[in-house]
């Protein structure tokens, strides 16, 4: 289990060069960002090779899979970021589902999802790289979006079937929305391609609020999930010393 920290809101508003010293100097090897064409590419490839850093994961770009007429655009951006992925050496992408539309049906939004995913596996195989579809919680955070539940998320990656398409189980999202995390994670751990995590309620350092990251993180390291956990925090003290508190939950 690897842990990765979120350039976008950990250290929010830093210029990039900076950003990235910093989580070098905090004692992690691997960030992780949300957009990348409102980024200078090529000098973050020069720092992460400066400072022996890798990228987790970030997220693709372009058109919406809950609309079935928007999917071209989204495969569209798929194929640019897979590019902007491989020249940064990244093998993981992060996709969200996009809004519910009022005047479709449920059901047929989640077949969209289904199958804009399907579209996308050549792409990704061809790329060597794995897609990861993130449920967010409509409680708090993004009222309206379509996918808040994970037994819906991973039942449209079983519907994908494919091993280039996984879940991201975001821990903060999914204690808003249904709780029963480990219960939750542990039987579809092989489905799961990225973890997030974040204080909850709040969404601040781990080790504020209600969840016990310690025996969170502690089951599934005795599970055997050996991939990124992505600290995707907005800090409420100096980001230094929660960084340093976080590392400590993956000796």
């Amino acid at each position: 289990m690897k842990p990765s920290v979120c350039i976008e809101s950990v250290f929010r508003g830093l210029e990039l060069t900076e950003a990235l010293s910093l989580v070098k100097s905090s004692g992690y090897d691997a960030f992780e960002f949300w957009n990348w064409s409102n980024k200078d590419i090529d000098k973050m490839r020069a720092e992460m090779d400066r400072l022996e850093l890798s990228i987790a994961t970030f997220c693709t770009e372009g058109g919406t899979l809950v609309d079935r007429e928007k999917h071209q655009a989204f495969l569209v951006g798929l194929s640019e970021t897979v590019k902007v992925a491989q020249g940064l050496g990244c093998r993981s992408l992060i996709v969200t589902a996009g809004n519910e539309l009022r005047e479709v049906p449920r059901e047929a939004q989640l077949e969209n999802i289904v199958v804009g995913l399907r579209a996308a596996v050549p792409i990704l195989e061809a790329a060597g790289v794995t897609l990861t579809l993130e449920p967010l919680n409509t409680a708090v955070d993004h009222p309206g979006y379509i996918l808040a539940r994970s037994d819906e998320a991973f039942d449209i990656i079983d519907q994908v079937g494919s091993e280039q398409v996984k879940v991201l189980y975001d821990i903060y999202h999914q204690q808003i929305t249904e709780g029963n995390l480990v219960a939750t994670m542990l039987p579809r751990l092989s489905s799961i391609g990225h973890i997030h995590a974040a204080g909850c309620p709040g969404r601040h350092e781990l080790y504020k609020g209600e969840i016990h990251y310690a025996n969170v993180f502690q089951a599934l390291r005795s599970a055997g999930y050996a991939g990124y956990v992505g600290l995707e925090y907005f800090p409420s003290e100096d980001a230094a010393s929660g960084l340093a508190k976080a590392r400590e939950l993956f000796l």
